[in-house]
């Protein structure tokens, strides 16, 4: 009579043929012992393999005692990734459209690291770009020399030489001429850490998030906008000492009614003042009021 030999951790079993379903709960045993966990499911990590932690955009990491975050190298790699991608996918597309495509990628990159050390890492991924573009610019004409080639699509700009262009067509069917950003012309914009004591809720420091407040508009060209709208409004004068604001001068923003207090900023709550004068109406407690007011200055 045959026998039927089941092994079970070393442990050998014999016995008579069994029924269907003994051989069914024979073969989900059998099944179960060699996914390599008694009853469980299968282990998520073979041998040898690691669980991966987060994944950061940048990299934390100290140079001879100095600590520098610079954009990580899975971060540079995906953006790369992206742009050939794109690259690939666009081999008979004309250079504009392709260009069209490509800035928002490489715009919105390099100003999420922007406030790093990110100088040396965008010229290595506008070269790595350029290296991209070259590839598919000579693979569209195979018969023409690299001379044809450059004149075609690599530009002069001002100081930029080979700067990668292409033509569009315009809203009203006009041909304008577009040009791929560089990462490495963005500006590297340091984060200006807050002072430890300060408190937006303290009338003391008003000034002090009044002046962060107006360095932080210049960066953005819609608050850039308002600046200039209130420097119109008060015809380019300080409301304190009646003199110009100007460049040399300087200025600060300054909140008639107190952000402590409810104050927005809204145009009509906003003033633009000389930073001595700034100082002054914080410290004597001054309040000033829109220009063509009765009273411009007057004590609280």
């Amino acid at each position: 009579m045959q026998q039927v030999v089941l092994y079970f951790n070393g442990c050998t079993s014999r016995g008579k043929p069994s029924s269907p379903t003994s051989n069914a709960r024979t073969n989900e045993s059998r099944r179960v012992l060699e996914s390599g966990v008694r009853g469980n499911p299968p282990a998520p990590f073979g041998r040898g393999e690691r669980p991966q932690g987060p994944t950061y955009p940048y990299n934390v990491r100290k140079y001879h005692g100095k600590l520098l975050i610079k954009p990580s190298k899975a971060s540079v790699q995906g953006l790369l990734e992206k742009v050939r991608k794109l690259v690939k996918a666009n081999k008979q597309a004309p250079a504009g459209k392709l260009i069209v495509q490509l800035n928002p990628i490489i715009r919105g990159w390099a100003l999420y690291h922007r406030h790093m050390a990110s100088k040396a890492t965008f010229d290595f991924v506008d070269h790595a770009i350029f290296e991209l573009l070259w590839q598919w610019a000579k693979r569209r004409h195979p018969k023409k020399g690299r001379r044809w080639v450059k004149e075609k699509y690599f530009h002069t700009i001002g100081q930029r030489q080979w700067v990668f262009s292409g033509e569009i067509e315009g809203r009203k069917g006009e041909t304008l001429t577009v040009h791929l950003i560089n990462a490495a012309k963005t500006r590297i914009r340091r984060h200006r850490l807050i002072q430890g004591e300060a408190n937006p809720y303290d009338p003391a420091y008003e000034a002090y998030f009044d002046e962060r407040t107006g360095l932080k508009w210049l960066q953005s060209w819609l608050k850039w906008r308002k600046l200039i709208a209130l420097w119109n409004e008060q015809e380019g004068r300080c409301p304190v000492c009646d003199q110009k604001i100007t460049k040399e001068s300087g200025w600060h923003l300054h909140h008639i009614l107190y952000r402590v207090y409810g104050g927005t900023d809204h145009l009509s709550n906003l003033l633009l003042l000389h930073p001595t004068c700034h100082r002054q109406v914080h410290h004597q407690q001054l309040d000033v009021t829109k220009p063509g007011a009765e009273t411009c200055l007057e004590e609280a």
